[in-house]
């Protein structure tokens, strides 16, 4: 009987221990970006960003580029491809989202909301001093441009989206509407769901859950934000066409920031009734393989009146990372009227 006693306290001591002492993970770290800026937003954002100045002929409207995630930080891929678009006058700006990349984390990680990140959006584009502005968003920053855009009429210029994610709130049934066949669209090989399964832990259920039930934060930015960054090294393996291809995880990320405004989708405002009919040119772009349904694009081409539908072959939803060339061929051709 003691021994049993003994082995049950043993066995409850471990498992404290596996829950409650702090993990660490092999993984990159972020270095310095001699590029980066920062901004301290009257929200209480400490943003940091890259600012590239038009060459030639300035354009009138700057572009802004948004990260999908949410918690996606800006790689030096991002700021690489799109950097030629100064040659083009356009003034450009990437910036890390609250939580994510060379921006401040918040202490209060409730604070990661969409609203949030529409307001700091806000108040980044006045420290622009622009009246109006160009959009990129990807994935998550296409939710958050659409989101911006129905509470800011009038001000955006031109809206990009590409792997665009759902309309928020996000409508379950755009999971059920099937793509034309003519289109040929492909489905990849890994998903999300499959990174998820093989990366958690009970930890990592738990540190999630004290985050989205009660505001707490188990695990420091430094742990949540590298388990991030080896999650990501699995989900990056479900945005490509050719996995062979998938970039590895870099650092970066922002864990909170993302499980966080995932968890405040659902008390978002509908932004349909505003953006319905919209004159704003809008380019959607989709990869062939990208991981997100054909009934969100088809939504976006739906709900914006002048809008051109781009599906990129042998693409997945990071098109970027399989098609540079065209990815960025196509903005600057739509940005550009050619």
């Amino acid at each position: 009987m003691r021994a049993s006693k003994y082995m049950l306290a043993l066995m409850a001591c471990l498992l404290f221990l596996y829950l409650f002492l702090p993990r660490s993970y092999d993984v990159p770290q972020m270095g310095k970006r001699e590029t980066t800026r920062y901004w301290s937003l009257v929200t209480g954002s400490r943003i940091g960003y890259t600012y590239i100045p038009a060459k030639g002929e300035r354009k009138p409207f700057p572009v802004i580029f948004l990260q999908g995630g949410p918690g996606g930080a800006v790689y030096d891929r991002n700021i690489r491809i799109l950097a030629p678009l100064t040659e083009s006058g356009f003034d450009l700006y990437l910036y890390d989202q609250a939580g994510s990349g060379y921006s401040g984390r918040l202490n209060n990680i409730r604070e990661y909301t969409v609203t949030r990140h529409r307001r700091d959006l806000e108040e980044i584009i006045k420290k622009i001093g622009a009246e109006r502005v160009i959009l990129i968003g990807q994935s998550w920053g296409a939710m958050l441009a659409t989101v911006f855009m129905a509470a800011n009429p009038g001000k955006v210029e031109k809206l990009i989206l590409t792997s665009p994610g759902p309309v928020l709130p996000v409508n379950a049934d755009l999971n059920l509407v099937r793509p034309p066949d003519s289109i040929h669209l492909r489905v990849q090989l890994f998903s999300n769901k499959d990174a998820n399964e093989k990366t958690a832990s009970l930890r990592i259920r738990l540190i999630a859950y004290l985050a989205e039930k009660f505001g707490i934060k188990l695990a420091s930015d430094r742990e949540a934000d590298d388990f991030l960054t080896y999650r990501t090294n699995e989900t990056n393996k479900s945005t490509v066409c050719d996995t062979a291809l998938a970039p590895e995880g870099e650092a970066g990320g922002g864990y909170y920031a993302q499980l966080m405004t995932v968890n405040s989708f659902g008390s978002v405002l509908d932004s349909r009734p505003v953006l319905k009919g919209s004159g704003v040119p809008v380019l959607i772009m989709k990869g062939q393989c990208d991981n997100q349904p054909w009934g969100v694009a088809a939504e976006y081409a739906a709900l914006f009146q002048h809008h051109k539908l781009v599906v990129i072959p042998d693409a997945g939803h990071s098109i970027s990372v399989e098609q540079p060339d065209l990815y960025f061929a196509t903005i600057r051709d739509f940005l550009t009227g050619k």
